[in-house]
């Protein structure tokens, strides 16, 4: 049976299935009522940016990934945990995974972190209510980051690593609006962020994708539209003319300098073209996890670079042993700011 947002939300099957009688009541990020096993030992993400987050706070806990990691992904977290299977996805774009494939591997708790709209809440109420899996919906956006972290910790039973991921979380964005609040609004570039091989698809205004950008005062271009991600014409970017351009398509940042379409474009000319690292995850989205915490230190260099001096490898270092679990090696915290995946 493949499980999509239709099948759940229209289905009547029963797969009901016995739970632990012990359990303890935790309030998830839509207000839900979910009910807690005392002991939770598998947990099954819904989606990638869960699947950060639980490996983040209690990696001996994640069942799976929603997508194959690669060994180059594998060489920045703990082997044997990246190489576990993968179990598919139940939300999002792409969903793959199906209620046999949930119910086999017998997990004491779904979790799914992004949207909390209606949608989401009713997916979950039916995916509780069909397996009788506690499904806990927590809240995606960036600036919920460390509450999120601290009710995966309550969600887990383990409170003390998820607080201690949560106060840096706290003391790295409080570090870095200290020095982006005080610089003047005609001192904040406008910024496009570019995906796809062409970089014509975007991020419009409000979009997760491009929460970090926003969220340090910087001026999406595709703001004037409120949503998700969009494809534009070569003839708007034109328009917009970015004084800088975010990327996570190495095609496109190593082509763009020499494409005659974009010759013009003040990021361009300029050499303000920037490719955000993705290994193992991308700093900036894809997906939009906490992975962002370690890419606002790198967005808050590329956007402000007098007010954030100092190299990038030591904040590199940090992020990776506290949320990775590994410690990188100079060489390879250098292939990861050459954005090389």
């Amino acid at each position: 049976m493949k499980f999509t947002r239709r099948t759940v939300l229209a289905g009547s099957a029963t797969w009901l299935v016995a739970r632990p009688a012990r359990a303890a009541g935790v309030t998830d990020a839509a207000g839900r009522a979910v009910r807690i096993p005392d002991a939770v030992a598998r947990v099954f993400p819904a989606g990638p940016p869960a699947a950060i987050l639980l490996y983040a706070v209690a990696p001996d806990l994640l069942l799976g990934w929603p997508r194959p990691n690669r060994p180059d992904e594998c060489v920045f977290m703990l082997p044997d945990i990246c190489k576990r299977p993968v179990v598919g996805r139940l939300t999002g774009r792409g969903n793959t995974a199906n209620l046999e494939t949930v119910l086999a591997l017998k997990p004491d708790l779904i979790l799914d972190v992004g949207s909390t709209s209606a949608t989401y809440v009713s997916l979950a109420e039916r995916v509780q209510e069909q397996t009788g899996i506690p499904y806990a919906l927590l809240d995606g956006r960036f600036e919920a980051t460390a509450a999120t972290l601290r009710k995966v910790g309550e969600l887990v039973h383990r409170q003390a690593a998820a607080d201690a991921l949560a106060a840096y979380a706290e003391q790295t964005v409080t570090a870095i609006k200290a020095r982006v609040d005080p610089i003047p609004a005609e001192q904040r570039p406008r910024v496009y962020y570019a995906r796809g091989p062409r970089g014509l698809d975007t991020a419009l205004g409000g979009s997760i994708n491009v929460e970090t950008i926003e969220f340090l005062g910087a001026r999406n271009v595709a703001a004037e539209r409120k949503g998700g991600l969009a494809a534009v014409s070569m003839e708007q970017v034109l328009v917009w003319n970015p004084d800088i351009i975010v990327t996570i398509d190495a095609d496109f940042a190593a082509n763009v300098r020499n494409d005659p379409q974009w010759a013009s474009v003040a990021a361009v000319r300029a050499g303000r073209v920037y490719l955000s690292p993705t290994l193992p995850f991308g700093w900036v989205d894809f997906p939009p996890s906490v992975n962002r915490l370690i890419g606002l230190w790198w967005l808050a260099k590329i956007l402000y670079p007098a007010q954030f001096p100092e190299d990038m490898q030591a904040p590199t270092r940090d992020f990776y042993t506290r949320f990775y679990h590994v410690t990188p090696s100079d060489a390879d915290i250098a292939r990861v700011l050459a954005g090389r995946g």
